[in-house]
Parts: C-alpha cells; structure tokens; sequence
C-alpha cells in the first residue's frame, strides 16, 4: 500500500473538499483519501498495482479542480520553500481585494447615493440621463467580474460536473443579478423609445450590478482575512521550516567546503563554529562546545556536547568549535521527522469532522434548491420579479458553507502546532479528540516515572564469594545485555576498575534475566523467577532483597549452578517532574497506574514516593499489552505512556500510546504522540490542550451551524410576512464573509493555550521543595524583599528567554530568572519596582506580559 500526498488547487469550501474526497474514494485500490481545505492537500493510500498517480490527478480534474503530486525530495521541498507560500496567498488576495474596491466604491456611491442624500454629479441625477447613469454602472461593474473571474470559471465547472461548491453559489447569484441589470438597461431604453417614462424609473432604481461587485468584494475581503488568519494557523510548521539552514560545511582532506544542505550525506564530516546552526543530526567526533536546542525541545538551558554526544539538527551552537559525523540526514532528521508530523496531523481528519464534511457533501444543492422554491413562492404570490429574485440571491451569497468546512481543520492545525512548539507531537486529528476522553493513564516505571539511568546503591555476597567477585562476575555476563539495570552493574565495576571476564554460552530470557558460562561455571543473573525455573534456592539473601524492594531499589539475583550467591539492589532515581505530574493527573480525576516488569514490593515503593496508588508488578514486556488490554474491557480509555521501544505493543494496543523521552529517536511508529522532553508534566499539557481543542471544535461547529440555520430562513424571507424582514444580498454577503473569518479568529485563540497546574510544573534543576512551617530563614531586618511573578506570551526559545532576563536584569534593583516551559520570568526585588516598570522592559524587548502578581 502506497501513501501520497497531492496539492489541489481550486478549493473554496468544505463542499469542494468533500467532492474531492469522494471522487478519489471510489477509485479502485484507494484504501483512505483524506482531503484538507486549510492546506489545500489531498492524501491517499492505495494500491500501486490498481492505481496510478495519474489516475488520481484526472479523478480530481474530472470533480472539477485540478491536482499536482506534491514534492518529497528534501532537495526540491527546500528549493520550493520561496516560491509560493501562505504570505503569497495573502498579497494576491489583498491586490484584489484593494482592485476590486476600486470599481466597486464608486459603483456603491452612484447607485445608492440618492437614497442616503450624498452629492451627486446633476448629470446623474437628471432622470433623462437615466441609460446612462445604468450604463455608467454596468462599466464599473465588469472590472469587478474580470478580477474575480476565478469565481465564474469554478463555479460553474463545478456545477457542469454536478458536484457545486461555494463558488457555484456566488457565481449564479451574481450572475443572476447581472443578467437581470442588462435586461434592465434594455428596458430603460425601451422606455425612452416609446416615452414610458414610468417604465424607465422602475428599471433604473433596481439595476442590481452594485449588488452584484459588492458580493464579489465582500466575498474577496472575507478570503482575504480567512488567507491572512489561515496564515497564522501553520506559523509553527513555518517557524521551523525556518529553522533549517540552506548550506553545511564538511571536512574532506582536510579542506572545509560549503554545500548545499540537500547534499549532505550520512557520514559526512562536518564543521560547526560558534553561532552557526547544526543542519543535521548527528554525532560529535572533536570538540566540545554548549548547544541551544530549545527551538526543538523548548529547554531554555543550552546543553553541553563533548565527543560522543548527539546533536540534533536545527539546534545553535551558542559557544564553541565541534565536528560531528552526519548519521540523519534529508528525511530522516528529527527537524523533517517533526514538520512532517505536525503536516500529517493537519491534514487528518478527527471523527468529529465527518458530521461537517456528511453535512456539507448535500449542502450546496440543498441551498440552490432553497434558493430556487423561495423564489418562485414569492413570485406565486404575487411578489414582483425584482423582490423574488433578489430572495434567491440572498439566499445563495448567505449559504456559504466555508464556517462549516473551517471549523474543525482550522482548530486542529492551531492546536497541534501549540502542541508542537511545547514538544508534544501529536500525529493525527483523531488521536487529538481521542485524548480529551482519556480516564485512565498508565505509565511505564523506567524512564518515564524514573530517569532511566539506574545506579548500583548495594551489593550483598555470601561466603565464599566476595563483593569484589561478585561485581566481576556480575559486570562480565551483564556486559552482553542491553538492559539498563546491567548497564549500571557494568557502569559500577567501571568504576571499581574490575575485570570482565570471557563469557560464552551466552542466552537472554526475556523478562527473567540472562544465563550464561564463566571460567567453566554456569551463571544465572535475574529476577527471583529466573531462580525458581531453575530451581536455586534464594534463603540465603531473601531477607536482604526484600529489604532492598522496600526502600524501592531492585534486586537483582546471580546464582552458579548450584546456589544463589549474591544480590545486587540497583536504583533508578525519580525525575524531578514525576511527583508533580502524577499529582496533575490525580487532580483531573484520571486513574493512574504504573505498569512495570519489576517485582511487586520495589513497584509499590516507588509508587508510593510519586503518589499511585494502583500497580500492576512483575509484568513480562509482552504482557502488557494484554493488561492495558484488560483495561480496555472495563470500559476505560487508556493511555500507555512508555519510551516507545519495548513498551511497543502495549504503545500500540492504548487508545492513546505516547512514547516520552524520545529525544532524536522521534520516528517511533507504534506512539500516537511524540514527547520531545523527558517530562511527564507533558502528558497533562498534552490532555489539557486535546479538552482546549475539542471545545474550540465544537464551538466552531455550533457557531456555523447555528448562523446557517438563522440565516437561510432569513435571506428566504420567512420573517418577511410577519416582521417584515428582508435581507440585502449584499448585507448576505457580508455575513458570510464574517461568519468564516469568525470561526478561524476563534481558532486562532488557541494559540494562547497554556497548561493549568495545579502546583508549579517541575523540571530538572528548578522544583521548589516545600518547607515545614516555621524553618524558613527571617529575612534581615531592615532589608527590602519582594518577589514577582510575570506570565509572558510570545516567548518561543532561548533567544527569546535571554532577553527578557537582560531587559528585567537591566533594571536596578531587579534580579529575574525566566522559564519558558510556564512562560514565567520570577523577579526578586530588593528595592520598591512599580508593576508598570516592568512591564515596559518586556514590552520593550517585543514580548507581552498577560499578568503579574
């Protein structure tokens, strides 16, 4: 099965998108076609055997819009970058926009300034020069049509095709007000050649061609600040579209050479100087120096590299001279790997998304059907044709169903870019609304509620064995597993400066342990499990194991063949995040459970140090998928948060798999959602931004169904009888433009989500420990204190960080310290600091504070 991505040009509402989408559907071999308004993209799996890429594009053609395969070379996707881009859009909707208002204006002022009394040439107010004050307008007019023609040629394609969309709606109302002003300019004449001056003055009040650019306008501002606002929903694909250089400079022969980034191959030696951007992933090989990688992780912190360290591409180097061996490049780059994460979710569709799209797919033939009886009910009941038709016109231009297709799209691509700019990729729209739901989370114990680096804390030896022995023997058959606790016993005879012996024999027993032969001995090196398979006795340490499992340590049992003969206790320690998170998590009334392979007393004892209360303990790795699983059948909504490699299936199984910690591994297909940080305080801003999406969604759909279900009835002139409500097509017009840029204005409120805790979030280096009451040092007497506290937006890295720390430091008597993860600058003042002081050196610095307290 085969995935591609297409660009369809065309679209103007969510009745395009969803003809579009069922035209390619019905194609033999296509599995899924989701089509996006908001980026104008169709994506398609289908089977290569059946179908061809020509195939789908003539399919698209045959709906009535055109399609083009979208670019997958790095190469050619960087080099495309400048040529046509959202700011493109927007510059040519505002030249016809401006162009169009240009005619329109002066139309608008001829043909309705004798109502309102404005100052009129007498030439046009002489009812003898009543042809040609029409003709005068019909001439303003076409400039109009001529640079809005794409309405036409759309419209009435679409309609040809019988699948009318948005622009069918416009184009046969305007068109219809045309037709019926040169009909009336043929009466007007009629009426001077046979001096029926009545005739003449019935005709040339309702000339209808100012109706007609006006809507044409309208509609052109309403795209216009929809482009603009669209714009604005895909600023953080943007942002780090940016972020990727255009050239590298490799090392060969020992000459530096400047090539395109396009040509950068895995390998590659290549130079980074202080202040440069590292354009792909990496390893350093010479040199050290200090990383600024908040643009990808958002840590303020920069991080120091030395030889053997990742780097990750996109990120500065703030101080410094390194080298490093390209291993990710074009594609497979963390920064690639994240946009094209983020451009797959905002081209998904939610289940939500199908109401609007099933709504839309009926919805323009419906309303021409409306347009069409509301006029000829007027005219049947005696009506004159000028009310009737412009009824029907009305009816046409307020109809629209852009809100109704923007709605969701709009909120989803907002939302995962907010999601994206905190390091949390969220893969597709359905995972986002599926999120919200979530009651229950379980989490993996090593690396995600603990730091994953485990350290040797004990080491007991029976007689005749001795602790050095031991750790020899340990390290010698741990060092050919992969398993992190056997990294910190190898780590610990490092240290110690043991010697590994030869091992041979070697075999792993997934979930117990590992076995394997040492100067002619069989060792067996695990969990208790392991020992009673093999029958060895474990009397001798219990006591010291159980011990060790009460404090939260684990133990871990190396027995020969004969007897067990000692016990080593490793420890992970907790992140500093996880008391705090898992906190977060019990106050939102979810259930969390940690889910681990460690034994049950070990489990308990750390849970008990982060608050769960519920455990589930000596599970097997393929195991746990069947517990989360078993939650599934008890009517829960699971996420399983692991690290996305051995919690796979379990990652899989989950409603929700979120794979924490994931660093430059960022690709892990069994995740659902991608947590660039090591931080659990991420699963609760990532629930927290699924509820904030969700409400904006249903928001949307509520406003555009509810304006439609008004305003039809309205432009019908079903209020006409007994209020005597009548709606100006050119008021309809209005009213649609308002409607769409609403709902993507109200999407956009999303770019100021921030996560709510409940305590101050926890990261590395910055948890506050509460004090007992009493204990905290007086202050000296005498002495001004008083700390502060800003909430600042508009922050997105450690560039942005650093200034703001400079613009408050600068200020005499201030000391501050910023934290981007809660967009928080913390200000000590030792001298009295007036709040507007403070705000002004922000603002200065070009960023805005919401509040201070």
């Amino acid at each position: 099965m085969k995935k591609e991505k297409f660009n369809v040009t065309g679209m103007t509402c969510s009745a395009c998108s969803a003809h579009v989408e069922k035209a390619v559907s019905k194609l033999p071999g296509v599995k899924q076609a989701s089509v996006s308004l908001l980026s104008n993209s169709l994506t398609v799996s289908f089977d290569e055997e059946k179908l061809g890429m020509n195939d789908i594009i003539k399919s698209v053609q045959d709906a009535g819009y055109n399609a083009f395969a979208a670019e997958t070379d790095t190469k050619k996707k960087i080099s495309a970058q400048s040529d046509y881009t959202a700011a493109d859009e927007v510059r040519s909707m505002k030249r016809r926009l401006i162009w169009s208002a240009v005619f329109t204006v002066p139309l608008f002022y001829l043909a309705m300034g004798h109502m309102f009394g404005w100052p009129l040439p007498s030439y046009f107010t002489d009812h003898a020069n009543a042809l040609g004050l029409a003709f005068t307008q019909f001439l303003l007019m076409l400039p109009v049509i001529v640079i809005n023609q794409h309405v036409y040629v759309t419209g009435f394609k679409t309609l040809i095709k019988r699948a009318p969309n948005m622009d069918a709606l416009i184009a046969i109302g305007t068109s219809a007000a045309v037709l019926y002003g040169i009909y009336a300019i043929y009466r007007i004449g009629y009426g001077f050649g046979h001096n029926d001056m009545e005739t003449v003055m019935a005709y040339a009040m309702d000339l209808y061609f100012e109706s007609a650019a006006t809507i044409l306008t309208l509609v052109t501002l309403g795209k216009f600040l929809e482009a603009r606002a669209k714009g604005r929903t895909s600023d953080a694909i943007q942002k780090l579209i940016a972020l990727r250089p255009k050239t590298a400079i490799i090392l060969k022969d020992g000459v530096e050479t400047e090539i395109d980034i396009a040509d950068v191959a895995r390998g590659d030696i290549i130079v980074i100087k202080a202040g440069q951007t590292v354009p792909v992933d990496g390893v350093v090989t010479m040199g050290h120096s200090s990383v600024d990688e908040s643009a990808l992780t958002g840590e303020s912190i920069p991080v120091e590299k030395t030889v053997g360290d990742k780097v990750i591409g996109a990120s500065i180097n703030r101080a410094g001279y390194f080298q490093f061996e390209a291993t990710e490049v074009g594609d497979d780059t963390t920064l690639s790997q994240i946009i094209r994460l983020m451009e797959e979710a905002g081209s998904s569709k939610a289940p939500i998304s199908k109401l609007a799209d099933r709504i839309s797919g009926v919805f323009v033939p419906v309303v021409i059907a409306i347009a069409v009886i509301a006029t000829v009910v007027w005219l049947l009941v005696g009506k004159s044709f000028e009310f009737a038709l412009s009824i029907g016109i009305s009816v046409l231009v307020i109809s629209c169903p852009c809100a109704l297709g923007l709605a969701t799209p709009t909120a989803i691509m907002v939302g995962t870019g907010k999601g994206a700019q905190n390091g949390i990729l969220i893969k597709s729209a359905e995972i986002l609304e599926t999120a919200h739901k979530i009651d229950t989370v379980v989490l993996d114990k090593t690396g995600t509620v603990t730091m994953g680096k485990p350290m040797v804390t004990d080491m007991i030896a029976t007689d005749p064995y001795t602790q050095g022995r031991l750790l020899e023997l340990a390290a010698s058959i741990e060092k050919l597993s992969e398993h992190p606790l056997a990294e910190a016993i190898v780590g610990k005879a490092s240290e110690a400066g043991a010697n590994l012996l030869p091992v041979s024999d070697f075999q792993t027993v997934p979930g117990k342990g590992v076995i394997g032969t040492v100067d002619g001995v069989t060792l067996y090196a695990g969990n208790p499990k392991l020992m009673e398979d093999n029958h060895l006795g474990t009397e001798l340490i219990s006591q010291y194991a159980q011990q060790f499992s009460s404090q939260g340590k684990t133990p871990l049992y190396f027995a020969d063949g004969n007897r067990v003969f000692g016990v080593i206790a490793v420890s992970d320690p907790m992140k500093p995040s996880s008391v705090n998170a898992i906190a977060e998590l019990n106050a939102m009334g979810l259930r969390v459970v940690m889910l681990t392979g460690d034994n049950k007393k070990t489990a308990e004892a750390i849970a008990a140090q982060v608050g769960i209360t519920d455990v589930i303990a000596e599970v097997l790795p393929q195991d746990k998928e069947k517990e989360v699983e078993s939650l599934q059948s008890a009517g829960r909504k699971v996420a399983m948060v692991g690290d996305g490699i051995n919690d796979a299936p379990a990652l899989a199984r989950a409603d929700v798999g979120v794979a924490i910690g994931a660093g430059t591994d960022i690709a892990i297909e069994s995740a659902d959602v991608v947590l660039v940080h090591s931080d659990l305080n991420d699963v609760v801003s990532m629930i927290q931004l699924s509820k904030a999406v969700m409400r904006n969604i249903k928001q949307n759909l509520f406003w555009a169904l509810f304006y439609n279900s008004i305003g039809i009835p309205l432009a019908a002139g079903v209020f006409f009888t007994l209020l005597g409500w009548k709606l100006n097509p050119m008021f309809g017009a209005a009213a649609m433009s308002f409607s769409s840029v609403s709902v993507v204005t109200n999407a956009l409120r999303l770019k100021f989500f921030r996560p709510k805790f409940i305590n101050t979030p926890c990261s590395t280096g910055s948890c506050e420990i509460p004090q007992k009451e009493g204990l905290n040092n007086p202050e000296p007497k005498g002495e001004y204190h008083m700390e502060k506290k800003l909430t600042i937006e508009g922050m997105s890295c450690g560039h942005c960080v650093a200034r703001v720390e400079k613009a408050l430091n600068a200020i005499d008597g201030v000391s501050a310290k910023v934290d981007l993860e809660t967009k928080t600058a913390t200000v000590t003042l030792t001298k009295d600091v007036a709040d507007d002081v403070l705000v002004k050196a922000v603002t200065d610095a070009e960023y805005e504070v919401t509040e201070v307290k």
